[in-house]
Order: C-alpha cells, then structure tokens, then sequence
C-alpha cells in the first residue's frame, strides 16, 4: 500500500472483466495516481467506473468484517442493482448477451492481495456468488463517484425522496446527496486540503457555504449565490470543494469522475485538471472519463514534460475501442496519450484538421 502521513490508503491495483456487458475479457492494471480512460461513445467507459465503484462502496466507511455470507451477498447484489439498474432489477440482465446460459465473473484486485470477486448467470435475478480474500475492514477508506449531471442543487430534497419514492436514477446520485448532507469536519484544514481547495477556489473565486443543506458560492466582497443562479460546471466544482471541506474527500479515498469537462468552459479544463493533479499527490487515487481533446491534452503533457510533473505522478491513458473484424471491445494502455493507438479524441482532431486543409489547399 502507499502510505500517506502514516496511514495505508488503499488502492486498485486491478479490474478483471469476463462476459460482463460488452466486456468479453478483460484485465486492467491500473496506476495508483490517475487514470485516464478514452474511446468512444458505446465501448464501456463508464461501465469500467460503475463496476469497480459498486464493487468497493460496500466495503467503505461503516463496513464490518463478521458479517454474514448472506448479508454480504445482498450488499453486493444490492449496490450493482442500484447502480446499474438493469430492467428488472435482475443482475442476470448484465451477463453478455449471447445465445443460451451464460456467466459473468468479475474482481477487484486491491493491494497486499486483497480480492473481492463476483460471479452469476444471466437467469439471475438477485443471487451472486461472492469471494472475499484476505480482505478486512479498510477502515476509513470510502469511493465516490461523480457522474456528469450535478447534485448539490438538489441535496436539501433528492435524498429523502429517493428513500421514499421509485426514482429512476443510478444509486452513485443517492450516495454522492449522503455525502453532500455531511457538515463540515472540525478543526483547521490539512496542508493537502488548502492546496487543493484553492487550486478549486481560484476557479471558483469564493468559497462554499452550507445552510439548512442549501447551498451557496459566498465570494468575497460580495453577496451568497444561491446553486441555483450557477451554471452546471460551477456547480460539479462546488460539490468536489465541500467534499474535500467536509473531509469526505481525502487521502482514503479513490475517486470516479466520469467526463468531468461536461458543461466546462475549456478555459477551466487546465485548473481542473491542476486540481486532480493535487488530489493524486494528497494520496487520492483517481479515474478520469473523457472525450475531451483539453483533458486528454493537460494530462499527456504532464506525462511527456518531466519538469511539469516533479512528484513523478503514475498517470496511464486507457483507451477502449472495437476490433474492426469482431466487434468486441478491446482495450490499450499506454504511458503517453501520444503513444495510444486508438485515440478517438486525436483522430477526430487530426481529421477535422484535414477536412480544413482540404477547403483551404482544394483536394
């Protein structure tokens, strides 16, 4: 484990995939910093997100070892329900799509070891077959995962309507509100959350307040913006600043951000991205959704430009794509965006550069 003020943060070290959605095979070792993964639209981005997230956020804060086979599957099958919510509610209904019985087995492989593995079959309804390895209570160790579409303009309600009420959203809404509602943590801010903060704070030039779980941009010589009279991207970055106020977003934490340039200014892009760059170094380990040419672009820098990146941050590029003769989704990692190659973000900017170069020169 890396070890950050004396304290083991737990990390992913690797995602296996057989049949699971359009995933055939798959085994994924990831970078204990940030991953950034690419490809385009249908080729299981998000899928890799939504699997390891409902894998882990069992096993986050309040987790007890002693807990029975029975309770441990329904957590498990429980969350990738809520997550994925497959017609039905049936699990089964995740299984590759082929002809006939088939199964999914999936895990997660964490440091020292440590495996959480899933298996069923794809006439499963809400059964699964779960194996722990070595694995005990992480402590404070949590998951959270931030999906394209804002919440924190929706806290003061969202949570106790989704508990009383058939609402059709992804269960990572629900648990990101629960983390929203948490008040702020006592005693001053660590070095690493002031670096962080004001790496979010320059962008957002005030700071984030909480009353009555409503919440409020309160800059400095002026008045308190309510959420609601925000754009979409300042309101993403005013929920990763409470987070990291609150304390629910820490060096124990590993961090799902899927496509966080939506509703972004590209003018944000390179502070956003200098901010998760902060995140890494305070021991958060990072994966990163993209279709975005400036994401992929402030990151590869960092990678091909040793001075930018003095801590020698581990960032891989991920990019998932289909074989042109079998349709499968196959995948490729590489230390550089540049050395990818299948790079749908740069190809469509080499092509667009072309069809210009064409209306300028003729054919």
């Amino acid at each position: 484990m890396i070890k950050y003020m004396g304290v083991d943060s737990v990390k992913v070290n690797k995602l296996t995939l057989s049949n699971f959605m359009l995933f055939e095979n798959a085994e994924i070792d990831w970078s204990k910093n940030i991953n950034v993964i690419c490809g385009e639209n249908s080729t299981g981005k998000t899928t890799l997100l939504k699997v390891m997230y409902s894998v882990l956020k069992p096993l986050g804060k309040g987790y007890k070892e002693a807990v029975s086979k029975e309770i441990e599957e329904k957590m498990f099958v429980d969350k990738l329900q809520g997550v994925f919510r497959p017609d039905g509610m049936k699990i089964g209904r995740l299984v590759s799509r082929k002809q006939g019985s088939n199964r999914t087995d999936f895990s997660v492989l964490l440091d020292k070891n440590q495996q959480i593995s899933v298996g069923f079959g794809n006439r499963q309804e809400n059964h699964a077959d779960i194996k722990m390895e070595r694995i005990k209570s992480l402590g404070n160790f949590d998951v959270i995962y931030i999906p394209t579409k804002e919440m924190i303009s929706t806290t003061e309600h969202f949570a106790s309507l989704y508990e009383d009420y058939h609402i059709d959203f992804e269960e990572m809404y629900y648990d990101l509100t629960k983390l929203l509602d948490r008040p702020l943590s006592k005693g001053p801010n660590t070095n690493e959350q002031n670096e962080v903060l004001k790496s979010f704070e320059d962008i957002m030039k005030g700071q984030i307040v909480q009353k009555d779980k409503k919440f409020f941009l309160k800059i400095k010589g002026e008045s308190e913006f309510e959420m609601g009279l925000l754009s979409d991207g300042y309101r993403k970055l005013s929920m990763i600043i409470y987070m990291i106020s609150s304390g629910s977003l820490n060096k124990n934490t590993i961090l799902f951000w899927d496509e966080p340039e939506t509703n972004m200014n590209p003018k944000m892009i390179r502070p956003i991205v200098q901010a998760l760059v902060a995140l890494a170094k305070m021991g958060v380990q990072i994966f990163v959704t993209t279709h975005d040419y400036f994401v992929q672009q402030e990151f590869n820098m960092l990678t091909v430009y040793p001075e930018l990146n003095p801590e020698h941050l581990d960032i891989r590029f991920i990019s998932l794509y289909r074989d042109e003769q079998t349709n499968a989704v196959e995948f490729e990692m590489e230390r550089t965006a540049s050395d990818l190659k299948y790079n749908a973000i740069m190809q469509e900017f080499d092509a667009m550069y072309d069809r210009e170069q064409r209306i300028i020169y003729g054919n």
